[in-house]
């Protein structure tokens, strides 16, 4: 599959996932609309993070000539999405609730603020 087809399927997750995701900080938790929302944004999240893996790091230095410091934010992403998910159905919900504010902030925030550095398509895009 291609770099771009990659990055299509990536940005169809990814932007989805920003709305639901901000959206259950928003709404009260612990409702159906909260509990649906959050499955639906847990399953965008792996998707994206699976697609990631498959995408070549073109910025700094690489491991294996593929996996660069971004893909972190994707191998976080994997562990910390099934992990969140058992703790609120084991009741543990205030680990959830740590485990998807640093999942939001750290896969959506800042890993969505590496990908407007220079070098990375999206800065090209919106800053040319």
């Amino acid at each position: 599959m291609s770099y771009t087809t990659l990055m299509y399927l990536h940005l169809a997750t990814i932007l989805p996932a920003f709305i639901l995701g901000t959206l259950s900080f928003i709404l009260k938790k612990g409702t159906i609309t909260h509990k649906y929302i959050g499955r639906v944004y847990m399953v965008l999240m792996l998707t994206t993070a699976i697609i990631t893996l498959f995408m070549p790091s073109f910025v700094g230095p690489r491991l294996f000539n593929h996996f660069g410091w971004i893909h972190c934010f994707s191998f976080l992403t994997i562990y910390t999405v099934p992990t969140a998910y058992i703790a609120v159905k084991n009741g543990h919900i205030k680990r959830h609730k740590y485990k998807m504010i640093g999942l939001y902030v750290g896969a959506m925030l800042i890993a969505g603020a590496f990908t407007f550095m220079p070098g990375r398509y999206m800065h090209s895009l919106v800053f040319g």
